[in-house]
């Protein structure tokens, strides 16, 4: 078991690297790309945590995520992840409640992809999501990206309150 950790942690921290650039980085499009691949690889370390429900919610946010990059994340597109992500996630919930954390983080989150459009409100959403996140990685020993969340969730206040004074 300790070995799994350990090597989910190394490859979370890899994760980690693309979401901490899609907090810092100012343009909408680039910044789901970036989420595209940290989900990706989120995915992969949710098999060393056996985590079943993290695996499903992290390949359905990353097909998103690339569906919002390539401006194909439609209304219907949205409501089938809605419904997916739901009946998937929790089918597949193994942890109780700490399991529905990944399955509301990525209905937020959709809702964000599918209504939302300027950078501001993205953003706010990634801080969101980063939050409900850090509670979820938490409890299943995912100490790297409860580190990188938090980072991440500050560097994405910093960033919002520069694109704030901005104006």
């Amino acid at each position: 078991m300790a070995w799994n950790v350990l090597i989910g942690n190394g490859i979370s921290l890899f994760a980690g690297i693309f979401l901490i650039i899609s907090y810092y980085i100012n343009d909408a499009k680039k910044a789901y790309f970036y989420q595209f691949l940290n989900a990706f690889i989120l995915a992969i370390s949710s098999v060393f945590f056996f985590s079943w429900v993290g695996i499903t919610t992290m390949l359905i946010a990353a097909i998103r995520n690339l569906m919002v990059y390539y401006d194909r994340l439609t209304r219907n597109w949205t409501i089938v992840f809605l419904v997916v992500t739901v009946v998937l996630g929790v089918y597949v919930n193994t942890l109780g409640f700490v399991g529905l954390l990944p399955v509301i983080a990525v209905i937020e989150i959709t809702l964000c992809n599918f209504l939302l459009k300027s950078i501001k409100p993205i953003k706010l959403s990634f801080i969101v999501n980063s939050l409900i996140y850090i509670i979820y990685f938490f409890a299943i020993y995912d100490f790297t990206s409860v580190a990188i969340e938090s980072f991440t969730a500050l560097v994405g206040i910093y960033s919002l309150v520069q694109l704030i004074r901005k104006e």
